[in-house]
């Protein structure tokens, strides 16, 4: 987990690297504003709190050894708690601070989705590290989305393949049954287009089965499970 997210970290800032070196206006500029919408809080607090400590040091550490190209970061957080409508005024309170946001990592599907129409009119980057929307790997459509290291129609379609090659071949899944148990949120029903497609195109029944925020009592969707044995 910790070499992901400093992977994913190092990622985002070859980004920021990228464009302060090909902006005429940030090539200029002292320092460049990196704000956070971190989740330390909430019912996702223990994965978030990690990841946004980690960033937080990581951009630190860029500064300590001179910044990108000599442009020094300036760091600023508004907690989330992974609320969309949080995050959102988060958004609007940050990306016009520090002479402006160089660009935003969600870090919720929920968030971005909320923000997708708001990116091309700020014209300010989205970042979205394996989640967000899948669909915005199509750039000329999500021009300001930039979806790094696989999205939900990667890793649904890799699971995918996986039964497929248990079974023998993904044409040995005509007529079999699998079942996606999914958390009842953006994230969660990200998968679903992709799998339903998968489904038409393998012959494949196709079950949905989701789970109530926060996805503690999963009792009766597992007893679905056995009864219909996918």
């Amino acid at each position: 987990m910790k070499l992901k997210s400093l992977a994913t970290i190092a990622a985002i800032a070859a980004a920021g690297a990228s464009l302060l070196g090909t902006a005429p206006a940030f090539a200029q500029a002292k320092e460049q504003f990196f704000p956070g919408l971190p989740y330390r809080t909430g019912p996702f607090g223990p994965n978030g709190t990690p990841w946004a400590n980690g960033y937080a040091d990581y951009l630190k550490l860029v500064n300590a050894k001179g910044g990108i190209n000599g442009v020094k970061i300036v760091y600023e957080e508004c907690e989330t708690g992974y609320d969309t409508a949080r995050g959102v005024e988060c958004y609007e309170r940050l990306k016009g601070k520090h002479g402006g946001a160089t660009l935003f990592q969600p870090l919720s599907t929920g968030i971005t989705f909320a923000l997708t129409d708001k990116a091309p009119i700020d014209k300010i980057p989205l970042i979205t590290a394996g989640y967000g929307r899948s669909e915005s790997t199509d750039g000329n459509v999500f021009k300001w989305n930039f979806p790094l290291t696989g999205t939900y129609w990667d890793a649904a379609d890799i699971l995918v393949q996986h039964v497929g090659k248990k079974e023998g071949g993904l044409d040995k899944l005509k007529g079999k049954k699998i079942a996606l148990v999914y958390h009842d949120s953006p994230y969660g029903k990200e998968p679903i287009p992709l799998l339903e497609e998968r489904a038409k195109q393998l012959g494949f029944a196709l079950q949905l089965l989701p789970v109530t925020h926060p996805g503690v009592e999963q009792k009766a969707t597992w007893l679905q499970i056995r009864q219909n044995r996918p």
